[in-house]
């Protein structure tokens, strides 16, 4: 019966066991929550098998021979370098000279 009541005095038992119980079992419990969490997002975030093959590294390099192969079709010796408007230039106004001189030079 002494150490009972020595035990319920101790404030160490009293405040310390319950507080360190509270930290511990919150911890496992928030990883179980975050788990479900990352979970649910996974299953929300599957891709588009096109997009998938662009992830995919095992994939990838067909899609990087696609693309070279459509670089090589495309004619790179005749272009013009044709200047935008300026944030100040209305863009409009801009594209209509643009054309008028276009029409001119042809």
């Amino acid at each position: 019966m002494f150490n009972l009541k020595a035990l319920q005095k101790n404030k160490t038992l009293r405040y310390g066991v319950p507080m360190l119980l509270l930290v511990v079992g919150g911890s496992f419990g928030l990883r179980e929550f975050t788990q479900i969490r990352y979970d649910a997002q996974r299953i929300r975030k599957r891709l588009d098998p096109s997009l998938e093959a662009k992830v995919n590294i095992e994939k990838q390099s067909v899609i990087l021979e696609e693309q070279y192969e459509k670089m090589k079709q495309v004619d790179l010796e005749e272009w013009k370098n044709i200047r935008g408007p300026r944030p100040w230039e209305d863009s409009k106004e801009y594209q209509e000279q643009q054309r008028t001189r276009q029409n001119k030079k042809d």
